[in-house]
């Protein structure tokens, strides 16, 4: 009852912190000497669309609270499917732990598959699906890594197998 109540409102600050804590740190980004665009412009432009679009969210939560908080009062109890969101959370804390010493390709083919599962409705976990989902798999991994090592001429980390 209380996140269904106050949760546009902390995640609003919550995301008001981050940008502004992203827009600190890429400041001490060192500046690039050749371009006028260096390794800051990027975070910078995250830092701001996140700050602008969490000040957006807090004010319309703010704004909108008395309506916003009796609606969340005549709402059903909560449903979530919590396991999914631990099962994702336990995958995105094992991929990011052995992306550097695994490789790109291998750990975001383990990676994107499992996650696919964990978020595919379980009457979306059949032989047929499993097969379509392995098939994406590979297909949308094999494109990134082509697309950022010859597409944008940056590697990734190759890890146990080069390619």
């Amino acid at each position: 009852m209380f996140f269904r109540k106050y949760g546009d409102i902390i995640t609003g600050l919550f995301y008001t912190a981050l940008g502004a804590a992203t827009i600190y740190f890429a400041t001490q980004l060192p500046k690039s000497r050749v371009m006028k665009i260096g390794p800051d412009f990027m975070p910078m432009v995250i830092g701001v669309l996140i700050l602008v679009l969490a000040l957006m969210l807090l004010f319309q939560s703010l704004k909108n609270f008395k309506a916003n908080a009796e609606k969340a009062e005549s709402m059903p109890p909560d449903t979530a499917d919590y396991k999914r969101v631990l099962a994702s959370l336990v995958l995105v804390v094992i991929y990011v732990n052995i992306l550097a010493p695994v490789g790109f390709i291998l750990s975001t083919l383990c990676y994107l598959f499992l996650q696919i599962v964990v978020l595919a409705p379980n009457d979306r976990r059949n032989s047929k699906n499993i097969l379509m989902y392995a098939v994406i798999d590979v297909i949308f991994v094999f494109a990134v890594f082509f697309l950022f090592r010859y597409g944008f001429k940056i590697v990734l980390p190759s890890g146990l197998f080069t390619l």
